[in-house]
C-alpha cells in the first residue's frame, strides 16, 4: 500500500494543477493505473468540472455574495484535495467527494 502512494504521488499532484493538470495526470497513470493516483484525479477532475459547470450558472445571480461563496467553497474543496494528495492520503473531499468516485469510476 505504501508502495502505491509513493509511486502515485507526483500524478496525484500534478492532477490538482489546473484542468489541464488532471488531463496530462489521467494520461501518465493511463498504464499502471496506481490506485492511489486514479483516486484523486477522480477528485481533481470533479472539482475542476464543478467549477466549469456551475460557475456559468452562478455567474448570472450577478450578486457577489453568492459568487464569493461559490468559489471559497470550490477552493476549500481544491485545498483539502491537493494537500491530501501531498500527504498521502485518500481522503474524500467534503459532500461531493463520494458522488466524484462513483462518477468517474472508470478512470
Amino acid at each position: 500500500m505504501e508502495n502505491n502512494i509513493e509511486q502515485g504521488k507526483q500524478t496525484a499532484i500534478i492532477a490538482y494543477l489546473t484542468i489541464i493538470g488532471a488531463v496530462i495526470a489521467i494520461f501518465m497513470n493511463n498504464e499502471s493505473k496506481n490506485p492511489f493516483a486514479s483516486f484523486h484525479i477522480r477528485q481533481s477532475l470533479g472539482i475542476f468540472l464543478s467549477w466549469f459547470a456551475l460557475g456559468y450558472f452562478v455567474s448570472y445571480f450577478d450578486n457577489w455574495g453568492v459568487s464569493s461563496g461559490f468559489y471559497l467553497f470550490i477552493f476549500i474543496l481544491w485545498v483539502y484535495g491537493f494537500v491530501g494528495a501531498i500527504q498521502g492520503e485518500q481522503k474524500l473531499v467534503p459532500i461531493v467527494g463520494e458522488f466524484f468516485q462513483k462518477l468517474f469510476k472508470n478512470i
